[in-house]
């Protein structure tokens, strides 16, 4: 549904946000460790969850992250 992966200075964040059963799960993940991990079943909250992964990929990309 949603998938950013950015590299910087040898690091990478990756974002995710997929459908499972019942519902959403967002994932975020900094140099391969699972940093954040939610499953949601309202779809509002994905909304939510969408809006601000994208401000914060918008604002590593301002700080020179580059996405794959």
């Amino acid at each position: 549904m949603y998938q950013k992966r950015l590299h910087h200075d040898g690091h990478t964040r990756r974002f995710e946000v997929a459908e499972a059963s019942g519902g959403w799960e967002v994932r975020t993940e900094e140099d391969s460790q699972l940093v954040k991990h939610v499953r949601y079943d309202d779809w509002h909250r994905v909304e939510r969850a969408v809006m601000s992964i994208r401000l914060e990929v918008l604002t590593l990309q301002e700080a020179g992250w580059v996405a794959d």
